[in-house]
C-alpha cells in the first residue's frame, strides 16, 4: 500500500462503539462513503485497527486506534463562526451549538462546522479523537440545537468521557413529539442498530447488531395532539431519542426522517439538549448548564396550548 501517513485520519473507539462491526463504524463516522465502499478500503488496507490489517466484520473494542489513509490531504480550517459559549475555563467549554450545524467535519463537508469554529477560537484542544474531530467529547446531530462539552486537552477530554461512560455526567433534551403521550413517567429500553438505509437507525436485537439503549421519558404538558417532553440519556446511540419515540408510535414533530411530518412550519426538528449536569475537570464540584428552548419548541408550545381534556 502506497504511503499515506501524512494524511492519516485517526479516529478512537469509545465505550458505546464497543461491539460494532468496523465496517458500520465507519459508515456512521463517514457518511459520506458507501459501506461498499468502506469495505473496499478495508480489505485493500487504507484502513487498520491498531496498525493491523482487519476484516470488514472485525468487533471493535475500547480504545481501538482506527487510521484511516486517505490519497489527497485533507485540511480543516479555522473559521470566524460566532459560537454561543454557556460556560468556560481552563479545561473546557460548553457550547449551545445552533440547529443546521454539523459537529465535526466529514470526509467532503469540511467547513461551517462546529469544529471549524471552534480552532478559530481556541488553539488548546483536545485530539484523541484526531484532527476531524478536536475537541469533541460527544456529538448532537446537525438538526439537534444545544449543549455540547469540548475539552481543551486530553486529560480533560478523558475525565469528561468516562463520566458519560458512568452516567455521571447526565445529558437532558426537551421535545415536542406527536401525539398525546399517557404516562408521566416511563423508561424505554430497547436496542438500536442500523438499517439498510444507512441514513437510518432503528430498533435492531441485540443478536443482529443492536446495541442496549436507555432513554428516560418525562411528560411536562400535554398539548393539542402533542407532547412536550423532558428526556434524559443514559446511553448516547445514533439518533437515540429520534428512534426512540418514533418506535413508541410519538416521533419528535418536524423529524421527517423518523416519521415526524409536522403541518406548523419549523425550522427544524423539535428536539433540543438543554441541559448538563456533570463534575467540573479533576474535581468533585458538581456543575449543571441549563439553557432555554429552542425557538421551534417555543413556538411549537404557543401555538399548540394545552390539552383540553
Amino acid at each position: 500500500m502506497t504511503d499515506f501517513e501524512t494524511n492519516k485520519i485517526n479516529l478512537l473507539a469509545e465505550f458505546q462503539d464497543i461491539g460494532e462491526r468496523l465496517d458500520l463504524y465507519l459508515t456512521k463516522n463517514f457518511p459520506d462513503f458507501s459501506r461498499s465502499k468502506i469495505q473496499k478500503l478495508i480489505k485493500n488496507d487504507y484502513i487498520k485497527v491498531n496498525g493491523e490489517s482487519v476484516r470488514p466484520s472485525y468487533q471493535i473494542k475500547e480504545n481501538d486506534e482506527i487510521d484511516v489513509f486517505q490519497e489527497e490531504p485533507i485540511q480543516i480550517i479555522p473559521q470566524k463562526i460566532s459560537l454561543d459559549v454557556v460556560f468556560e475555563d481552563d479545561n473546557m467549554l460548553v457550547i449551545n451549538k445552533p440547529k443546521n450545524m454539523l459537529t465535526h467535519p466529514t470526509l467532503y463537508e469540511r467547513e461551517n462546522t462546529l469544529v471549524n469554529a471552534l480552532l478559530a477560537y481556541s488553539e488548546n484542544l483536545s485530539d484523541l479523537n484526531g484532527f476531524l474531530r478536536p475537541g469533541i467529547v460527544h456529538r448532537l446531530d446537525r438538526d439537534t440545537s444545544g449543549l455540547l462539552m469540548v475539552a481543551k486537552n486530553n486529560e480533560t477530554h478523558q475525565f469528561l468521557a468516562e463520566q458519560i461512560k458512568t452516567k455521571t455526567a447526565i445529558r437532558q433534551y426537551l421535545a415536542v413529539c406527536s401525539g398525546i403521550v399517557k404516562e408521566d413517567f416511563f423508561k424505554i429500553n430497547k436496542p438500536i442498530g442500523h438499517l439498510q438505509n444507512k441514513a437510518k437507525m432503528g430498533i435492531v436485537p441485540i443478536e443482529r447488531g443492536g446495541k442496549n439503549s436507555l432513554t428516560n421519558v418525562k411528560v411536562l404538558k400535554r398539548l393539542k395532539n402533542a407532547t412536550y417532553l423532558e428526556l434524559t440519556l443514559e446511553t448516547g446511540r445514533t439518533h437515540q431519542i429520534r428512534v426512540h419515540l418514533s418506535d413508541c408510535g410519538h416521533p419528535i414533530l418536524g423529524d421527517v426522517l423518523y416519521g415526524g411530518g409536522c403541518k406548523i412550519n419549523l425550522e427544524n426538528q423539535a428536539l433540543h439538549a438543554y441541559k448538563l449536569t456533570f463534575n467540573l475537570p479533576f474535581s468533585t464540584e458538581q456543575k449543571t448548564v441549563e439553557i432555554e428552548p429552542s425557538r421551534d419548541i417555543i413556538k411549537l408550545l404557543k401555538i399548540l396550548g394545552e390539552k383540553n381534556d
